[in-house]
């Protein structure tokens, strides 16, 4: 059973930065593991923020690209997500997930953010960007 566990979270005026972390443990087969950020506000749907499939491509949702990397140390079994410039609207609960990709599946750029594609979550870290 996989288990993951975001930090990182915290408050920070807008224009500021935070690096957020996902410890992962219990994979079977890491290398196959396609790893995602979402992010949910209060009265909003849960949104993808940034992905990354087994293989190394990455996708960042529109709204944060230039300002929002993701980047993952397969050695630690750990997620981050590197926040910069952050906007107000960028408040909201971050969650990390994974989930297996099976061989031979392809067209993985159009499922990154289907909340379906992921098995794994989070309990989620919360970011408030301030004024």
């Amino acid at each position: 059973q996989v288990s993951l566990m975001e930090s990182g979270g915290g408050s920070v005026q807008v224009g500021g930065s935070l690096r957020l972390s996902c410890a992962g443990s219990g994979y079977s087969d890491n290398s196959r593991y396609a790893k995602a950020w979402f992010r949910q506000a209060p009265g909003s749907e849960r949104e993808g923020v940034a992905a990354i499939d087994y293989d190394g491509k990455m996708i960042v949702a529109e709204s944060v690209k230039g300002r929002f990397t993701i980047s993952q140390d397969n050695a630690k079994n750990t997620l981050y997500l590197q926040m910069n410039s952050l906007k107000q609207e960028d408040t909201a609960t971050y969650y990390c997930a994974a989930g297996y990709t099976a061989p031979g599946r392809s067209g993985w750029s159009l499922r990154a953010f289907r909340l379906d594609e992921y098995d794994y979550w989070g309990q989620g870290t919360q970011v408030a960007v301030s004024s």
